[in-house]
């Protein structure tokens, strides 16, 4: 029985099965979101979301009696807890009131897809190798952004109080140039003065009004330059960097598993020059026992088969 549940856990046609059920879950939160179909096919929404939810707890089970007699080894690969903790969301007793607490954690099991597809869970792995790394560049980042927001608070902050008028707020809006949002306009009320540019309706709170032609854009396109261009390639460097050994580490155990399944060739030469020496000894020894049974001198031993003196014989 444990070994059949072992075959349908690990079978293809199951990962399937599980695969359309996730994608089949995600259309059925996705029709959540029209309240009039909701409303008229709610009682049916309901029986399928509960089968849906069935099948997943279904398929723990599947996993977890495949690893009898130790079943807690189902809990050692992460992408298992992953998928016991969305399934296990869906049983919390949640009041009407945290409803859509509840279809979050309903929409949570779309991610299950990254479980049935290894070229996701590859990307993941990806990402999660690149975090300490994106760490570090992260953190150059921040750098980065501190001493251009506190240099824009002292610089603009007379000439354009809506953006740069305290720290918090220099910090946002040069987020808002990194992503290259409007970033130009920001560049233009320095260069020009809040009263010769973007400060329209808001005339009452361009009180200082300071161009700075030069200042204005030297400022911006050196912050975008290093924001935008050097920093974004960095950490597109360090996810690249994550996807090779992940592949490379793909590789390996796929290369491992390969030889475990059909005997790795320098294990297999190191047991078969063993098997040899031993065969040569037990010839020596019944050539001994024939020696002594029959007087003859000579020590003649029998042709070890694949060897040099079956050969020469």
């Amino acid at each position: 029985m444990i070994k059949l549940f072992k075959t349908v856990a690990e079978s293809n046609l199951f990962q399937n099965f599980i695969t359309g059920v996730i994608l089949f879950a995600g259309a059925l939160v996705g029709l959540e979101t029209y309240p009039s179909f909701h409303e008229r096919y709610e009682p049916v929404l309901h029986v399928l979301d509960q089968v849906v939810l069935w099948i997943f707890v279904g398929e723990i089970i599947i996993k977890m009696v495949a690893e009898l007699p130790r079943p807690w080894r189902y809990f050692y690969d992460g992408w298992n807890v992953f998928d016991f903790l969305i399934v296990a969301g869906a049983f919390l007793p949640f009041a009407a009131q945290y409803a859509t607490v509840l279809r979050l954690l309903r929409l949570l099991r779309v991610l299950k897809l990254v479980r049935a597809l290894p070229k996701l869970q590859m990307l993941v792995g990806a990402l999660l190798k690149s975090i300490p790394s994106m760490a570090y560049v992260s953190l150059l980042l921040m750098m980065l952004f501190y001493v251009y927001a506190v240099a824009a608070t002292f610089m603009w902050g007379h000439n354009d109080p809506v953006h740069f008028g305290n720290l918090q707020m220099s910090f946002l809006s040069l987020f808002r140039a990194v992503t290259l949002e409007d970033w130009t306009d920001l560049m233009y009320i320095q260069m020009y003065g809040c009263e010769g540019y973007g400060y329209g309706g808001m005339e009452q709170l361009c009180v200082a009004s300071e161009p700075s032609p030069v200042g204005g854009a030297v400022f911006f396109v050196s912050f975008v330059l290093f924001g935008t261009m050097i920093f974004l390639n960095l950490f597109i460097g360090v996810i690249l960097n994550g996807m090779d050994e992940a592949q490379r580490e793909a590789a390996e155990e796929a290369q491992a598993a390969a030889a475990a399944a059909v005997g790795d060739p320098r294990h297999l030469d190191d047991e078969l020059r063993s098997l040899t020496e031993k065969l040569g000894d037990l010839q020596l020894q019944i050539a001994r026992i024939q020696k002594a049974a029959s007087g003859d001198d000579k020590i003649r031993t029998l042709p070890i088969p694949g060897t040099v003196q079956e050969a020469a014989e």
